[in-house]
């Protein structure tokens, strides 16, 4: 039978000390993963074998330098095709910034000519919109040129030889009467749709091309491309801050361009009531056979008048109503976003078509106190015959 060894008594001291050459005491923290000493076989081990953090994958940049070139040839496309207007809206663009650099000069021009509607002139919207029976008008015609009188020796009776030698002879009166008021048409000879009209080269080019079929029709320009550009080009000479606050073509500089092309005469006028401004235009085309020039669209379009109808002579009848014109559109045959398709040159314009189009003086960039709110018309004075010239 083996004896049993007596329990040993507790160690009044604690528990031993570690053995230094021992392992070390492992960790006590439960948040940690216990610590595996190092095998010095088969190296140092962290306990369970963790996979390796995935790597960034490192984003491809051919997709974005595609996107990129792409977007850009869209860009250059449209605005070479003018794809959405975006060409244009790029020109609006650096015409701002042109005008922001270089504003225009504040200089005289030409003046404006306000009219006031006569007494009892008729209101814009009691005209009539419907046009007279062709087979009751009567066609006008400009008045014969005017020639200088050869002296001739009357032939007189003997009392009448005496009279004439004492130099008290009298001229015997001649009795004029009023013609009669029927409805008329008229159009300038020398507003040939064929050969007179030219289309604007670019769409701020619409003063500049009615211009040029003004002074064609005076025989004084060719109609192409390559001098309209010129006679754009040559803007600065004429533009005035009083005549347009944004820069461009105005009334004025329009009047002062025709000027330096020797076409004089022609006045810009503003009307408080559109059918005397059409009345007025229509008397001086049959007075000098030139044409007119409406500003349309509130100031921001150019139309050039080639003819008119009316329910009276405007040259006698001073209460005329103007029932349609004829015009010239540089626009045509370019279709507006805003104003529609324009029409063939020398349409006739009815009375719906006039309101719609041939509209007050009303620019966004400022007041004119002369202009607002009227209906502006640079209007012949001299007659045509005596400024005709060779194409140059």
């Amino acid at each position: 039978m083996t004896r049993s060894q007596p329990p040993m008594p507790p160690d009044p001291w604690g528990p031993p000390p570690p053995d230094p050459w021992g392992p070390p005491p492992l960790p006590t923290d439960p948040g940690r993963q216990p610590f595996v000493p190092a095998d010095p076989w088969t190296g140092p081990s962290m306990g369970p074998v963790q996979p390796p953090p995935p790597r960034r994958r490192r984003r491809a940049r051919w997709p974005w330098v595609v996107l990129t070139v792409g977007l850009a040839v869209v860009f250059a496309v449209g605005t070479w095709a003018d794809v959405a207007g975006v060409r244009t809206r790029m020109e609006h663009l650096v015409a701002r910034v042109d005008l922001a650099l270089h504003p225009p000069a504040d200089r005289d021009t030409v003046p404006t000519i306000e009219v006031t509607p006569p007494p009892g002139e008729v209101g814009d919207d009691d005209i009539v919109a419907a046009l007279p029976d062709p087979s009751d008008e009567v066609e006008l015609t400009p008045p014969p040129e005017a020639s200088t009188p050869t002296p001739a020796t009357p032939s007189v009776g003997p009392a009448a030889a005496t009279d004439h030698a004492r130099g008290t002879a009298t001229p015997t009166p001649t009795a004029t009467s009023r013609p009669e008021r029927r409805p008329v048409r008229f159009r300038l000879a020398v507003a040939d749709p064929k050969t007179r009209f030219i289309s604007q080269v670019d769409n701020t080019m619409c003063a500049a091309a009615g211009l040029q079929m003004v002074l064609a029709m005076h025989d004084q320009v060719p109609l192409t491309a390559a001098f309209q550009r010129r006679l754009d080009g040559r803007l600065d000479e004429w533009e005035s801050r009083k005549d347009a606050k944004a820069g461009g073509w105005g009334p004025s500089s329009m009047a002062e361009a025709l000027a330096a092309y020797a076409v004089d005469g022609y006045e810009v006028r503003a009307y408080e009531n559109r059918n005397q401004s059409l009345r007025e235009a229509a008397a001086a085309m049959v007075r000098t056979g030139a044409p007119a020039i409406l500003i349309a669209w509130r100031g921001a379009h150019t139309w050039v008048m080639t003819g008119f109808r009316a329910d009276g002579d405007p040259t006698v009848f001073k209460d005329a109503r103007i029932t349609g014109i004829n015009v010239f559109d540089p626009w045509y045959p370019t279709v507006s976003t805003i104003w529609g398709p324009s029409d063939p040159p020398g349409t006739l314009q009815d009375l719906s078509e006039i309101k719609r189009n041939f509209l007050q003086w009303e620019r966004p960039e400022g007041s004119y106190p002369d202009r607002d709110g009227k209906y502006l018309v640079v209007i012949p004075t001299i007659p045509l015959k005596d400024q005709l010239g060779d194409e140059r």
